[in-house]
């Protein structure tokens, strides 16, 4: 009944899947779809549709797999960048781990498990047998062939580690070509000073000049001193929007649209001609922006970013303390400009740590409120208890496909949909933590939703049921293999489940977009709102990243517990690979580069994940009488991390910082160029606030043709 359920869930996620791709082989080519499906190829002008119709639009077609596949990586790295290169190695890597593992697990381990007794199950009735006969779990107790398993999890281990080991190496080595290879950037150049001491009859920016002019006078260059602006930036968005507005007006002519009530919704309020009423708001509104404007220049926080001749000397800076107090003059490695987290910049020291201390007490809170809905979850696989929460529904759930559907299917999306939420949530709660740059906010809220991922969807839902319950199990540390070994393999099933619902069909709708295409959908016919600003979006990598190392996880704990996972995995890396590589190639943009910083995170999961493996094998080992077996695999952990320490040694510290070495020969290549002079010039106003750089509208606001920015303004962010 359960084999039954699974593929009933597998049947259903190939049609979503097929139903996917369908859809968006026609709608990308339907007129005004370009912004939804390839919104990078029309801000590039490279989308060539048209309006006409055409019978060829409306037929599917697999072009776009050829177009993914064909680009190579150092094309990629040209348009996407050495971050989008490292998303797809993890692709990449997954998928050779589990090559091998498909190759081992299914083809030995599989028939192995198949050919047990253990659990004295009928063969008679394959597809309503139960999973558990394809888990280590129908191998006799004491039996020989436990070896075989023994044996796989030793070569698994080494296999895992040796590509680990490889990619860490190349992501390595590319990161160092690629900046041998890459123009001068701002942030190399420059560092952020914090808590500058204040000093009386001077400002911050003073004395931040005086400093440095006297310690650093051969490399010193330039200095802008951080402002509070973020009632301007409050401003100024509220300006861009009105000024949407009145463009749209303008271009549409229509005089429905055009007058209409000055109330919610347009339901209330007097009639007025919404052309005058907007320029008069905007009026004020510019009215407004230009005195904060010139308040917030007297508004210095003790905060600066200084900008040094050469990437050596700054990078001398960042790791010498600069004043005898080691708590005043901290300096830390910018971001680059585009990158910066201005909000950051106005919230006291207090506030920060006000600030963190409730972000871990939010993270603490909804992790145990979401095992609520992992508890509904797991009384989806069961019927019998929803027999007894929902008694009338008795009669329905006893029909074949209902309770099919229900058991292999329903439980995994129901909690895909709470998910959807928490990617969102982390990254407001790592917001507001005091980083100054959105990649390490992004970087923060990734290992946030990894953890959180981690515990609720496999932990939480292994230990659903009396062990969850059981906490003193965790206060003796000896019991917990044994526990994990009885829980986990228990769950195979509904893991094989949630990586065809949540793999498979996530996957394919990132292809079609679908939320996009409904918001859109909604905001241009329902809504009947056309004046928003078009932008480009960028892939998040702290949602997705996690996503593709749980299952990472599950494949690498299921090896040789329950092999028949393993070929639903390989198949979705093999999906994402080819989807990932359009999205890339066609949708996404970065804003910002980290220069392939997220790999160590990807690293680090894998090895957690291999000391998982060694820890239920030592548990299920020793509940199937084969003490050997068990203590010989507790060297297979010591040595797992005493490779992972030895990884941390060798390649960590090039993805904190270039070494001295990197960092001279790179100066000494441009120090003849005479572009580096210009260069030199735009650092004094790079890292200027993107509020303060704003000129305004025209004079005249009225004329509604005026241009939105000032010449002098584009020039400046230019």
């Amino acid at each position: 009944m359960i084999l039954s359920a699974l593929l009933t869930s597998v049947g259903i996620n190939l049609g979503l899947c097929f139903l996917f791709f369908t859809l968006y082989s026609i709608l990308r080519k339907q007129p005004g779809n370009a912004e939804v499906y390839a919104p990078r190829l029309v801000a590039e002008g490279k989308s060539q549709q048209s309006s006409n119709f055409n019978l060829e639009r409306l037929l599917p077609s697999a072009g776009w797999v050829t177009r993914a596949w064909r680009p190579s990586e150092a094309e990629l790295l040209s348009t996407s960048g050495l971050d989008a290169v490292v998303f797809m190695r993890i692709f990449i890597f997954s998928a050779r781990v589990f090559t091998f593992a498909v190759i081992v697990g299914v083809f030995i381990l599989l028939p192995i498990n198949y050919m047990g007794k253990q659990l004295s199950l009928d063969i008679s009735d394959l597809p309503n047998k139960s999973l558990e006969a394809f888990t280590i779990s129908n191998v006799d107790d004491g039996s020989n062939r436990l070896w075989i398993h023994f044996s796989a999890v030793y070569l698994f281990t080494a296999v895992v580690c040796y590509l680990l080991y490889f990619e860490y190496d190349y992501i390595s080595s590319k990161r160092v070509s690629c900046f041998y290879s890459s123009k001068p950037h701002p942030h190399q150049f420059t560092i952020l000073v914090r808590s500058i001491p204040a000093s009386s009859g001077r400002s911050y920016s003073g004395t931040v000049e005086s400093f440095f002019s006297e310690y650093y006078p051969t490399t010193y260059l330039s200095h802008w001193v951080v402002r509070r602006a973020s009632k301007l930036q409050g401003l100024i968005k509220n300006s861009d929007k009105l000024y949407r507005r009145l463009m749209y007006l303008k271009s549409a002519n229509h005089d429905r649209q055009r007058f209409k009530r000055d109330g919610f919704m347009g339901l209330f309020g007097p009639r007025v001609d919404l052309l005058d009423h907007y320029g008069k708001k905007l009026e004020d509104i510019e009215d407004n922006v230009r005195a904060e404007q010139s308040s917030t220049l007297g508004k210095e926080v003790g905060a600066a970013f200084v900008s040094f001749r050469t990437r050596f000397a700054a990078a001398a800076a960042i790791h010498m303390q600069q004043g005898v107090n080691p708590t005043q003059w901290v300096s830390e490695p910018a971001p680059d400009p585009e990158d910066v987290y201005w909000p950051f910049f106005s919230a006291s020291f207090l506030k920060r740590w006000i600030s963190n201390l409730v972000v871990v007490v939010a993270c603490i809170l909804l992790t145990l409120l979401f095992l609520i809905p992992v508890l509904v979850v797991q009384g989806l696989t069961h019927l019998e208890q929803l027999e007894i929460w929902f008694p009338f529904l008795k009669g329905l759930l006893r029909i074949t496909f209902v309770s099919q559907v229900i058991t292999g299917y329903l439980p995994s999306l129901v909690l895909q949909l709470f998910l959807y939420l928490v990617p969102h949530i982390m990254i407001i709660l790592s917001s507001v933590q005091g980083y100054i740059a959105m990649s390490r906010i992004e970087k923060s809220a990734c290992i946030k939703v990894l953890w959180f991922t981690i515990w609720n969807i496999f932990f939480a839902n292994v230990l659903s049921g009396s062990a969850l319950y059981r906490v003193e199990v965790f206060l003796e540390p000896k019991k917990i293999p044994a526990v994990l070994a009885v829980a986990v393999p228990g769950q195979a099933t509904f893991f094989i489940a949630y990586v065809v619902t949540t793999g498979w069909t996530s996957t394919s709708s990132e292809l079609c977009r679908l939320t996009t295409l409904v918001f859109n959908f909604v905001k241009r016919n329902i809504c009947r709102k056309f004046d928003y600003e078009f932008e480009v979006p960028s892939l998040p990598y702290y949602s997705e990243i996690p996503r593709i190392l749980l299952f990472g996880l599950l494949g690498i704990i299921y090896f040789f517990l329950a092999p028949l996972i393993l070929p639903f995995l390989l198949v979705y890396y093999c999906l994402g690979y080819l989807i990932y590589r359009n999205q890339l190639l066609n949708v996404y943009e970065p804003k910002y580069e980290t220069g392939g910083k997220l790999w160590p995170i990807v690293h680090d999961s894998m090895i957690f994940s291999l000391i998982l493996m060694h820890v239920i094998a030592i548990g299920i080992f020793g509940l199937k009488k084969l003490p050997l077996a068990s203590s010989l695999i507790v060297p297979l952990p010591i040595l797992t991390l005493v490779f992972n320490s030895y990884c941390r040694r060798r390649f960590l510290p090039m993805f904190k910082s270039y070494s001295v070495e990197s960092l001279i020969k790179k100066d000494r290549q441009e120090q003849n160029d005479p572009a580096l002079a210009n260069f030199h010039d735009t650092l004094a106003t790079a890292y200027q606030d993107p509020a303060l750089l704003h000129v305004g509208y025209s004079g005249n606001t009225a004329s509604i043709n005026a241009p939105l920015l000032s010449t002098a303004e584009v020039d400046a962010r230019m």
